[in-house]
């Protein structure tokens, strides 16, 4: 069970590391066999893909689309929590309002994820 003062804890970690453009802070949070839902998957790779299953296939990903987005920046606005799930409600550099939901393991690594944009 997540409690409040974990998801909070959670989330300024996980955007300071993406603030930072860290990607070994921002791998840190996944389990080994995560799996990540964007619709940017599919145009930052250019494969149509609108998934990536595990940490290797998500540290591509990652890379790829940081180097397109040299002045990334997220602006935490609201965590919202569930039993084992957090949403996250952001805005990114590019203004667009952005909800990533991130559902955790036993071991309390991130699972899945799954990011929306507005």
């Amino acid at each position: 069970m997540l409690d409040r003062n974990k998801a909070e804890t959670f989330a300024r970690a996980w955007v300071a590391a993406w603030n930072d453009r860290d990607i070994d802070r921002i791998l840190s949070h996944y389990a080994d066999n995560v799996v990540f839902h964007s619709p940017r998957i599919a145009r930052v790779m250019g494969n149509g893909a609108a998934s990536v299953s595990g940490k290797a296939e998500l540290r591509d990903y990652w890379t790829e689309a940081l180097k397109h987005a040299p002045e990334l920046f997220f602006e935490l606005e609201a965590v919202l929590t569930s039993s084992d799930a957090i949403t996250l409600l952001y805005t990114n550099h590019r203004e667009e309002r952005v909800a990533e939901t991130f559902v955790f393991d036993a071991d309390g690594d991130v699972r899945e994820s799954v990011a929306a944009y507005g």
